[in-house]
C-alpha cells in the first residue's frame, strides 16, 4: 500500500519536474488528448478546436496531440485512463460510466431540453454550484452535451402507437424511454448500426440528428421525429498531476476557455444538427416530423417514472437529489428564455 502511494507521488513529482523544465527551456509543453468517436463527429470536432485555441492562446507554449476514434483510449476506459495518466486529457461520456456520476446523470434524464446550448449552460452551472465528488480527482476543462435525442426511422413516427414493437438502436439512457414508449431498444455501437439498418436488425436510431449526415444514416432512414428525449453529457477531463504541473499562465488560459468552449460546442452541434437535417432533406427527401402538442406532452408525461427512480436512488446515496433536480429545472427555464428553444 505504502509502496503504491510512494510511487504515485514520485510519478506526480516527476511529471511536474519535466513540465517545468520544458517550459523553462522554451520547448512546448506536450499534452495528449484522447477521444473515442470518429474524427468527423462533434466530440472530435470540439477536441480539435480546443487544441487549436489552446495552442493559439498560449502562443505555442502548449502542443496538444489529439487521438480520436479510440486510438489511445476507448469510451469505457476513458475515465480511468485519464486518472491513471494513460492520456493527459480525455473526453468522457458520462452515461458510458454507469453509476460513476450520479448527480450529473440528472442532466441526461428525458426532461425535454430543447437543444444543446441550453443543456450545456445548465450542466456547467450545476457543476460549478455542486462541485460533485465524482469529478474531484480530475480537472474539468469543459462540459457539454449532445443535442436531445430524436427518433430517426425507416417509417414515419407521429404517435406513440407507431412505436409499438419498433426496433431502435440506442445506448445507456435511451433504453428506459424507449421501453416506456413501447419500442424495442437495441444496444450496439454506432458504427455497427450501419449494417444493422441494412440487414433490418433495427429500423431506426434514437440519437441526435448530426448522425444523419456524419454517418450517412439518411441514406437508410427517411424520417426524423423530434422527441427531445435524453441528452448525452460529456466532460473534457485532465489528469490532476498534469494539471498541477502546468505553469500559472497556461492554467489561466485553460480556465478562461472552459465555459466559453463548453458553450461553443453547444452552438456548433446545434447548428450542425440543423445542417444535417437540411442535407438529408435535400439529398434524400428526408421528412422532419414535429409531434402534435398533445402527443409531445403525453410522451414526456410518461417519462416521469425515470425521473422518480433517479431521485430515489440518488437520495439513497446521501446526495442532494431533490435540490439538484429543482435547480436543474430552474436553470433550464432560465436558459430557455435567454438562449431560445
Amino acid at each position: 500500500m505504502f509502496k503504491k502511494i510512494g510511487m504515485h507521488v514520485l510519478l506526480g513529482t516527476f511529471a511536474v519536474t519535466l513540465l517545468a523544465a520544458g517550459a523553462m527551456a522554451g520547448s512546448p509543453i506536450e499534452l495528449t488528448y484522447a477521444n473515442f468517436p470518429p474524427p468527423m463527429t462533434f466530440p472530435s470536432v470540439q477536441m480539435e478546436r480546443w487544441a487549436d485555441e489552446v495552442e493559439a492562446r498560449t502562443n505555442g507554449k502548449v502542443d496538444v496531440k489529439t487521438f480520436p476514434g479510440g486510438t489511445l483510449l476507448t469510451a469505457k476506459a476513458m475515465m480511468d485512463g485519464v486518472v491513471d495518466g494513460v492520456a493527459d486529457i480525455g473526453c468522457v461520456a458520462f452515461p458510458y460510466q454507469p453509476g460513476r456520476f450520479p448527480l450529473l446523470a440528472a442532466v441526461d434524464l428525458p426532461i425535454g431540453f430543447p437543444n444543446s446550448k441550453v443543456a450545456n449552460a445548465v450542466l456547467w452551472d450545476l457543476y460549478k454550484k455542486y462541485d460533485p465528488a465524482s469529478l474531484k480527482g480530475v480537472k474539468v476543462l469543459a462540459l457539454f452535451t449532445a443535442p436531445p435525442a430524436a427518433i430517426m426511422s425507416k417509417d414515419p413516427i407521429r404517435k406513440k402507437s407507431d412505436l409499438a414493437g419498433y426496433e431502435l438502436r440506442t445506448t445507456g439512457a435511451g433504453v428506459a424511454p424507449l421501453n416506456i414508449l413501447g419500442a424495442v431498444p437495441v444496444s450496439m455501437p454506432m458504427p455497427a448500426t450501419v449494417e444493422a439498418l441494412q440487414r433490418g436488425v433495427v429500423k431506426g436510431v434514437l440519437s441526435s440528428t448530426d448522425i444523419l449526415m456524419d454517418f450517412k444514416f439518411a441514406e437508410q432512414v427517411f424520417y426524423t421525429t423530434r422527441a427531445d428525449l435524453q441528452t448525452t453529457s460529456f466532460g473534457v477531463l485532465m489528469n490532476m498531476d498534469k494539471w498541477n504541473a502546468l505553469p500559472a499562465d497556461v492554467k489561466k488560459v485553460f480556465e478562461d476557455l472552459a465555459r466559453e468552449h463548453s458553450m461553443w460546442t453547444g452552438n456548433y452541434v446545434d447548428d450542425h444538427g440543423k445542417k444535417s437535417i437540411e442535407w438529408s432533406k435535400a439529398n434524400h427527401k428526408h421528412e422532419y416530423i414535429e409531434l402534435s402538442a398533445d402527443e409531445y406532452a403525453s410522451w414526456h408525461t410518461a417519462m416521469q417514472p425515470i425521473t422518480d427512480e433517479w431521485l430515489k436512488t440518488t437520495a439513497e446515496k446521501n446526495l442532494p437529489a431533490q435540490a439538484f433536480f429543482d435547480d436543474l429545472l430552474q436553470m433550464k427555464a432560465k436558459y430557455e428564455a435567454e438562449l431560445g428553444k
